[in-house]
């Protein structure tokens, strides 16, 4: 599914809101700012989280295992190459976001039980007509098994077995699989404690979640760059250049390399694929454009600021190199190599928090879909499979688990792609009355 057409679709379609857009949404970063730090919240506005929750929620999917397993997966896969056409994926995936994550706001509907919901099967429902239904029952289906956790707890149960347990002797390297069963029997208990309390309580622990973890993980991938800064401009050079040969793994393959950095910038940011449109749909405004532009701020933050540091740390530090290991194993080598002493439990912390926090909003994903397809006094019932699906990702093998998750992505990114793409004559008009009112200083601060 992850051919040439998805990647049009997807980029195509990026370019497309980027240069019909006029590049508005980017000369107003400053104001996303200001609305992210709640200057513009209302309390009474519809929806159930302010701004910042909205995004920490939706950062807490994106800003994860994409970060620090999924750079890796990229470049073991691609080489240097694959991390810029990460880049080009995620700059066109804040046009992307702005236009989907408005149209979450602008086209909410009601579930079952008259609250007010958001994501593209709703945009799709409320905003086109019935012969596109097909499509909303679609992204429904696929959210059922996208946003599941298996890939994360795949990756976490990877650094504890392998760095953690085999070391100390708790488990055998030949029967690692008891202790991969007891860590996802563990992660169950701990991720139902918050899941089962609704998007409230997510978006909640999230915003204290997120913040902190990405500290962490940047200061750690600072400190590592710091030790190599003379060898950060080789391979920034080399990342542009090795973009257009693929000679560093794939013997010229250009066009499979630009598949693997759209493929894993889409899983790391999920611009067009959907998932964050149903984080921001639950927020609390009545102005769809400000939600589009706190969202457009997710692939600067996600792919081109954290995946970027991932990235140059397993490419400066030369484990991609010398190395056959792949995933979380690859970026804990770089770490190793530059902190020797304790490298590996600043990233075990790393990778736990973003672990456990992706957990969490991915959780609130499925639910939503569940309760679009059987009622949304049912979608409680989706948090158990949820829970369930856990102990897989902790057993199963890594390419299983990247495939299932994979496919499925790509199987949410049409509705979503193709629902906005309809109604971006919509978003334009909304975007030009939005901005029109700003400059003439219709808004007021809210006091808290």
């Amino acid at each position: 599914m992850w051919g040439y057409p998805l990647v049009i679709l997807l980029v195509g379609g990026g370019l497309w809101f980027l240069i019909s857009s006029g590049f508005t949404p980017f000369k107003f970063f400053f104001h996303a700012i200001d609305l992210v730090r709640g200057k513009y919240d209302n309390p009474d506005d519809p929806g159930d989280i302010n701004h910042f929750e909205a995004l920490s929620t939706a950062l807490a999917s994106t800003v994860g295992m994409g970060n620090i397993s999924g750079v890796a997966v990229a470049i073991f896969m691609g080489g240097p190459g694959a991390l810029f056409w990460m880049w080009m994926s995620a700059i066109v995936g804040m046009a992307t976001k702005f236009f989907t994550c408005t149209l979450s706001i602008m086209y909410r509907g009601e579930d079952s039980e008259g609250k007010i919901q958001g994501g593209p099967m709703y945009v799709i429902r409320e905003g086109l007509n019935k012969k596109w239904m097909p499509l909303a029952y679609l992204f429904a289906m696929a959210g059922l098994f996208g946003p599941l956790p298996i890939f994360q707890t795949n990756q976490l149960v990877q650094i504890l077995r392998d760095f953690i347990y085999i070391p100390n002797g708790w488990v055998e390297a030949d029967a690692a699989f008891s202790g991969n069963l007891i860590t996802g029997i563990a992660l169950v208990g701990l991720v139902s404690l918050v899941i089962f309390g609704g998007i409230t309580k997510i978006g909640k622990v999230a915003s204290k979640l997120v913040p902190s973890m990405v500290v962490i993980y940047f200061v750690s991938v600072v400190f590592i760059l710091a030790v190599h800064i003379a060898d950060v401009p080789y391979y920034l050079g080399l990342i542009v250049t090795d973009a257009f040969t693929g000679k560093a793994v794939m013997g010229g393959a250009v066009g499979q390399l630009i598949i693997i950095g759209i493929q894993r910038a889409a899983f790391s940011n999920e611009a067009g694929i959907g998932t964050e449109s149903l984080a921001h749909g639950a927020s609390k405004t009545k102005e769809p454009i400000r939600e589009g532009l706190v969202a457009m701020m997710e692939p600067a933050i996600d792919t081109l600021i954290v995946c970027t540091m991932t990235a140059l740390a397993i490419l400066v530090t030369g484990v991609w190199q010398t190395t056959e290991a792949n995933g979380v194993t690859l970026t804990l080598n770089a770490f190793n190599e530059a902190l020797p002493t304790f490298g590996t439990y600043l990233l075990m912390i790393s990778v736990f928090t973003f672990s456990v926090s992706s957990m969490l909003s991915y959780s609130y994903y499925g639910s939503k879909c569940l309760g679009f397809l059987i009622g949304a006094d049912k979608q409680h019932l989706y948090n158990y499979f949820y829970v369930f699906s856990i102990i897989f990702g902790a057993v199963a093998s890594l390419d299983a688990v990247i495939n299932l998750i994979d496919g499925m992505f790509a199987l949410m990114a049409v509705p979503t792609m193709i629902s906005a793409l309809l109604l971006s004559p919509k978003v334009r008009a909304a975007s030009k009355d939005y901005f029109k009112r700003l400059r003439a200083g219709e808004f007021t601060e809210y006091k808290k």
